[in-house]
């Protein structure tokens, strides 16, 4: 249950500051729970898998 308190503390917190931006930029109206879960979605998210090759992993042959 304290995982589930802390998701949703996390996105009350992003909420609060989405909430706090727009009304500072003179934005109303904007359904500050849905962009809190496409934050929270998109901080969420795996990364993008690697591209390319470490310097470590270079050679005289791969080095291009």
């Amino acid at each position: 249950m304290a995982m589930a308190d802390q998701g949703s503390a996390h996105r009350v917190a992003i909420a609060d500051a989405l909430a706090r931006e727009l009304q500072r930029q003179g934005i109303g109206g904007a359904d500050t729970e849905a962009l809190a879960g496409a934050v929270e979605n998109a901080l969420n998210q795996p990364p993008p898998a690697e591209e390319g090759k470490r310097p470590e992993d270079l050679n005289s042959t791969n080095d291009d």
